[in-house]
């Protein structure tokens, strides 16, 4: 397996500043942060400070407290980052996102409370698997991940929900949920699996052999392409709404 040794096809070789990088996940952190700017380009009225706060809210919240959270459970980066730190990360991160939550809430409905109550419960027992694991599921995550930062953003921004943010919300939770669906069986081969074998025979008698490599390539092509393509269409959202 000397191909799928990394814990992820973004991880770094562990150690520094490099953990760091990887402890963000980076394709997935752009990918889930442009759902924020569909959210917010969606809205009736375009508004500047919804989407650079929201972004810099989920960032937080998304990028560093829940992914914090998830090294400290179980180490699946093997990140060298203390526990100590991994638990700051989480705690200041999760906090400044509250923050924000609660500023824009006061500016505009105090409604999107209820998002900012959502966002931090969600980040806690997702990633630390509370209750048993219950909510740590591929329906969770397509509705954290992919429904939430939609919904929240388009509502900080309108202050209403109408048929266009359901709609684009189902979109990332169905792009998040493909996203699952392919990332799952890579994590188990990289992380779990200590050794791939078999092969594929075609009918004109050929054989395929199947490797960790090949078992988990197409896959990870897939998803740096999801996460391009959800990428291209926030940022083109965002551009038409703002020239």
């Amino acid at each position: 397996m000397s191909g799928t040794t990394r814990p992820a096809f973004y991880a770094l070789a562990p150690g520094g500043w490099r953990d760091y990088v990887t402890l963000l996940h980076p394709p997935y952190t752009l990918w889930h942060l442009s759902y924020v700017a569909i959210g917010a380009a969606l809205a009736p009225h375009f508004k500047y400070s919804v989407l650079g706060l929201g972004l810099l809210a989920f960032f937080l919240g998304m990028g560093v407290a829940a992914h914090a959270l998830d090294e400290l459970n179980g180490r699946p980066l093997q990140t060298r980052i203390g526990e100590t730190t991994l638990i700051a990360l989480a705690v200041t991160s999760l906090a400044g996102a509250g923050v924000i939550g609660i500023v824009v809430a006061l500016r505009t409905s105090l409604w999107l409370l209820a998002f900012v109550a959502a966002g931090t419960f969600i980040a806690v027992a997702y990633n630390l698997e509370l209750f048993g694991g219950r909510l740590h599921g591929d329906p969770w995550f397509s509705l954290a991940w992919g429904a939430f930062p939609v919904l929240a953003t388009y509502f900080a921004a309108a202050e209403t929900i109408r048929v266009e943010a359901v709609l684009a919300a189902a979109f990332a939770a169905l792009l998040s949920h493909a996203q699952r669906r392919l990332s799952t069986p890579v994590r188990l081969v990289r992380r779990r699996v200590r050794e791939v074998s078999g092969r594929i025979e075609l009918i004109d008698g050929s054989a395929i052999p199947i490797t960790a490599e090949s078992f988990t390539a197409e896959s990870e092509r897939a998803l740096r392409a999801l996460s391009a393509a959800a990428i291209c269409m926030a940022l083109a959202l965002v551009l038409l709404r703002v020239t």
